[in-house]
């Protein structure tokens, strides 16, 4: 008898399914949260679909083509006033940099300027408005060549009797 009822708790009880893994549970999500029956099938109605059927159309043309096509059109005729309303063209742009307006006069032809003499730009100084006007700079040592006026100059540091000019700077 004992045999009978195991049997028949057996009987009742669902299967056992296989446990899940962690991996399969991530993947798939539990089985038997939602529901016991996991071979159903979802519903395709929903109370969406139900409360609010699309209407069904006639099946034939309710209007004639010609007043379909005038509709069309002045419905694009409406819209292309209301774009153009929105949308005003931008004003015409002249783009211009500063060298057109300022340095390209009409009339102008330019002449390069002749070379007196030629230059070695490795051994030369450069010129500039400094090296042009040294003799003005305050702060700046004395000059010694007038070809390099920046180079340094020790002639307020040596004694005046070492000196290398026998002439005495300092009394003329």
């Amino acid at each position: 008898m004992c045999d009978k009822k195991g049997s028949e708790n057996q009987q009742n009880e669902r299967p056992q399914e296989p446990k899940q893994t962690r991996a399969e549970i991530l993947r798939r999500g539990h089985r038997g949260i939602l529901t016991m029956n996991t071979g159903a099938k979802m519903e395709s109605m929903t109370t969406l679909k139900a409360a609010f059927v699309p209407p069904k159309s006639a099946g034939v043309r309710l209007q004639g083509l010609r007043t379909e096509l005038l509709e069309r059109r002045i419905g694009q005729i409406i819209r292309d006033k209301i774009h153009a309303e929105r949308n005003p063209p931008l004003p015409q742009q002249k783009y211009s940099s500063v060298t057109q307006r300022d340095f390209r006069v009409e009339g102008f032809v330019p002449q390069p300027s002749k070379n007196n003499r030629l230059h070695d730009y490795t051994t030369e100084q450069a010129i500039s408005y400094w090296s042009e006007n040294f003799q003005r700079v305050q702060g700046v040592s004395a000059v010694e060549c007038p070809n390099t006026p920046f180079r340094k100059s020790a002639q307020f540091s040596t004694p005046i009797g070492e000196l290398r000019d026998d002439k005495d700077p300092f009394l003329q």
